[in-house]
């Protein structure tokens, strides 16, 4: 199996799984409009407006997820998925699903390492949601706009996937 599709059947097993039991699911992208392939998670959400059911409450958080925490709590979510892009020393595109408590353990799987760690803290104890990120291995996040083509694909691929895997 070549690498990409070998990354797809990882990713969708690793997302089904985590998606067992999903009634109401909140969907955050994560990034920097400026920083290229930063802004991937931001890309995806954007990407499923429109094409999801009301089950689930899309955001597009950009660099402060943290101004919407009233807002993912009044919602009362299952599930809660943070799309970020994040280096993990893979190959570009590569999509991993994590669970904040890496975000101690790995200070370089996030670009917004303590924040988002302490995002993630609230939102567990504030909500009984199941929380995890969906980190994506960037190209170029250097100053730019716009996903490289490779960022592109892997965004394409993976609003497919949750397309189908939302409630």
């Amino acid at each position: 199996m070549a690498g990409s599709e070998e990354q797809t059947v990882d990713i969708e097993h690793s997302l089904t799984e985590w998606f067992t039991g999903a009634e109401k699911v909140v969907v955050a992208g994560i990034g920097n409009p400026f920083r290229r392939d930063d802004f991937v998670g931001v890309e995806i959400v954007k990407k499923l407006q429109n094409r999801v059911s009301e089950s689930v409450f899309l955001i597009e958080a950009e660099t402060v997820p943290e101004s919407f925490i009233d807002p993912i709590t009044k919602f009362k979510p299952t599930h809660i998925l943070l799309i970020d892009a994040g280096i993990m020393n893979q190959k570009p595109g590569t999509p991993k699903l994590a669970d904040p408590t890496q975000l101690m353990r790995k200070s370089s799987i996030s670009t917004h390492t303590l924040p988002l760690r302490i995002f993630c803290d609230y939102l567990t104890e504030t909500t009984a949601a199941k929380i995890a990120l969906l980190i994506i291995q960037p190209q170029d996040a250097s100053f730019g706009e716009g996903l490289t083509p490779k960022l592109k694909q892997t965004a394409k691929n993976l609003i497919n996937l949750l397309q189908k895997l939302l409630p």
